[in-house]
């Protein structure tokens, strides 16, 4: 099929994947009315060209915590990436690094970390869980700091799962649960789609997860939720990460100036205001709306980036414009990584590479470190920051 936008990419994923690992990528918490408006507040949102500039050329770079990038947009943690394709975390680093971008991993991935960081040639943070414990974790943060991986992202919105309909009816629990008649009723879905079953087998299969090591080996994959209730990171945390890591330490899951502050007290060099995608507390604010709460907040004392509903390159311009260092892209990669591998994530990064320079060439601006809150027309109780 012919790929014009990243719904193009979603809808090629959705025909390759099972519906569990579809939905896995696609769905969020409870009704998914965050997940959706994440999306939909961009359009609240309107630019104010300048007209009749020349802009012949557009310059994307900019740094973030000191690392030049050609792309205002990162790679956002995706966990189980190699569910949707073989060696999923690798490719999409690769892919990421060809782009002159940074990578996210999650601790939940399917690729080793010292894996990821040699399959590309950008910078890779590392996204932590502390799953298993202090001690486990520990010694994953030193494997990152090992492979070099050069920022720390501590998601900090996770004190359970959220309430994933879509996973509870695909019988996700059931399916990895080993047990044959408890998988039985849900394992159409995988002969429905053989070219996928095939290359998923021929991965190995079920995979582990390789950077969360516990005494008798990396952790099997299963349903994460117990883990994760047992895993909350809490600010005092911050302390002893900080001390193991030796590095930037990027706070993910900032939704109130509170927290937006709380996080610089606590050491963090940027913030990340995230809703987890909708995928965790439905009903909270879509993060662009959330946006010039947290920017006014860290008063500059810590670079503030967004996730969450990044679909076209006029969204990532208006987030910038509002005030964020960069955002970070999930489902929209995650989308071209299940369609086609790393042509897939690369298509994606190009869709909003390119929608970035046509927004850009049509406001009349030449640079993303031109752009500022003149360029667009927020809402008037926006404005209250």
């Amino acid at each position: 099929m012919t790929v014009v936008n990243i719904a193009d990419l979603r809808r090629a994923a959705k025909k390759r994947l099972p519906r569990v690992v579809f939905d896995y990528i696609d769905g969020g918490a409870d009704a998914e009315w965050t997940m959706r408006e994440n999306a939909r507040v961009f359009d609240d949102v309107m630019l104010r060209p300048r007209s009749a500039v020349a802009t012949p050329s557009v310059d994307m770079r900019t740094t973030v915590l000191g690392a030049s990038i050609d792309l205002p947009f990162l790679l956002a943690p995706v966990g189980s990436s190699r569910m949707f394709y073989p060696r999923g975390e690798e490719v999409a680093a690769r892919a990421a690094g060809d782009a002159g971008t940074i990578y996210t991993l999650s601790t939940l991935s399917g690729c080793a970390v010292r894996d990821v960081k040699a399959a590309t040639r950008g910078p890779v943070w590392y996204q932590l869980y502390v799953i298993g414990g202090r001690e486990v974790a520990e010694s994953g943060i030193e494997r990152a700091k090992n492979a070099g991986c050069s920022a720390l992202v501590v998601t900090v919105d996770t004190p359970v799962a959220g309430n994933r309909e879509r996973d509870v009816r695909n019988g996700t629990k059931e399916l990895v649960s080993g047990a044959p008649f408890t998988m039985f009723p849900y394992l159409f879905q995988f002969l429905a789609r053989p070219r996928w079953l095939a290359a998923y087998l021929g991965d190995g299969g079920l995979m582990r997860f390789p950077n969360i090591v516990l005494k008798d080996g990396p952790m099997p994959y299963a349903d994460v939720g117990a883990a994760l209730e047992q895993a909350m990171v809490s600010w005092a945390d911050l302390a002893w990460i900080r001390e193991v890591w030796q590095g930037p330490i990027v706070v993910k899951g900032v939704h109130t100036a509170d927290d937006a502050r709380r996080a610089i007290d606590h050491g963090a060099a940027a913030v990340i205001v995230s809703n987890h995608g909708g995928r965790q507390l439905d009903g909270v604010a879509p993060t662009l709306r959330v946006l010039p709460e947290v920017i006014a907040a860290t008063n500059g004392q810590a670079e503030v980036l967004i996730d969450g509903g990044i679909r076209r390159g006029s969204d990532v311009v208006k987030a910038l414009c509002i005030g964020a260092r960069a955002v970070l892209v999930g489902r929209a990669y995650a989308y071209g990584l299940a369609a086609a591998g790393g042509a897939g994530v690369a298509r994606s990064i190009d869709i909003l590479r390119s929608g970035i320079i046509r927004t850009m060439k049509l406001l009349g601006c030449a640079s993303v470190r031109d752009l500022d809150r003149s360029f667009v027309q927020m809402p008037f109780e926006w404005l209250d920051f």
